[in-house]
């Protein structure tokens, strides 16, 4: 890239985090720079320069652009298989059969990962025989994206974002919606959706049994990503569990207070 382009990339940058309020110096630079690529060729233009006199010319576009630099694709159960060894292995302890589950769906989307954590509680807490022990189950389902919070509020998904989901779980924990499924109200009630930017803004609460982020950290910069594992850390409780994705790796000084205990699904423990 040109000295000249480079100056009209951060130019465009600055008038980005006084438009849009996404704080893009905590996000990769490519990342960045393919998001804005795709807003650019949306609206015909083929610069830097000529996309931020779009953006001043009509301010509706920053919306459009913070929901490209936001973008999540989720599903039910997504990688099926951390969701075994989660049900298996992990949630059973961090539960005790009659005291509350708290945890954070940090970077939740369209929400399907925050109810799969109520469903998966839903089905130890019968399995314990103890079905109203879901009432003692609250989940924080926090993203930025605007249009992603709005669908995870309303609960209502198309039948492909089940394609993941074991058997048996569409019939127990979701209503026919015309041509979508709605999340059963009984699960509805245990997610708590608010906006949330990661970036800026602290844990919604403290001593969480459980985080989950996944596929989020690895769009931020390493300074912001170690920041983000502190915060993570202290906002769980001792012996509380942090699960990243799969191609994300801890770093810097969280390191000495997450040890990792299952490193096929990227599974941490705070210790004591």
């Amino acid at each position: 890239m040109s000295g000249v382009d480079e100056a009209a990339f951060r130019a465009l940058a600055r008038r980005i985090q006084n438009g849009a309020g996404v704080a893009l110096d905590a996000y990769k630079d490519k990342c960045i720079r393919r998001r804005i690529a795709v807003r650019m060729r949306a609206c015909g233009v083929h610069t830097y320069a000529e996309y931020e006199s779009v953006l001043e010319r009509t301010p509706a576009e920053y919306e459009q652009l913070r929901d490209a630099l936001t973008i999540n694709v989720t599903r039910f159960f997504r990688n099926v298989e951390t969701w075994e060894r989660l049900a298996a292995g992990f949630l059973p302890g961090l539960w005790a059969p009659t005291g509350p589950l708290r945890i954070w769906s940090a970077g939740c989307a369209s929400g399907e990962e925050a109810y799969s954590l109520a469903i998966l509680a839903a089905e130890l807490a019968e399995a314990r025989d103890r079905p109203q022990a879901l009432e003692r189950v609250a989940i924080d389902a926090t993203d930025i994206d605007r249009e992603s919070l709005a669908r995870a509020q309303a609960a209502r998904y198309r039948p492909e974002a089940l394609t993941e989901a074991p058997a048996g779980l569409r019939a127990r924990y979701f209503e026919a919606d015309g041509d979508q499924y709605r999340v059963a109200e009984r699960i509805r009630r245990r997610v708590r959706v608010r906006a949330l930017d990661l970036s800026r803004e602290p844990p919604p609460e403290r001593a969480y049994d459980l985080i989950v982020c996944r596929n989020v950290v690895i769009y931020f910069d390493r300074p912001m990503q170690e920041r983000l594992f502190l915060a993570f850390a202290d906002a769980l409780r001792s012996d509380g569990i942090l699960v990243l994705g799969k191609v994300e790796t801890l770093l810097g000084p969280a390191r000495e207070r997450l040890t990792l205990v299952d490193a096929r699904e990227r599974i941490f423990r705070r210790s004591a």
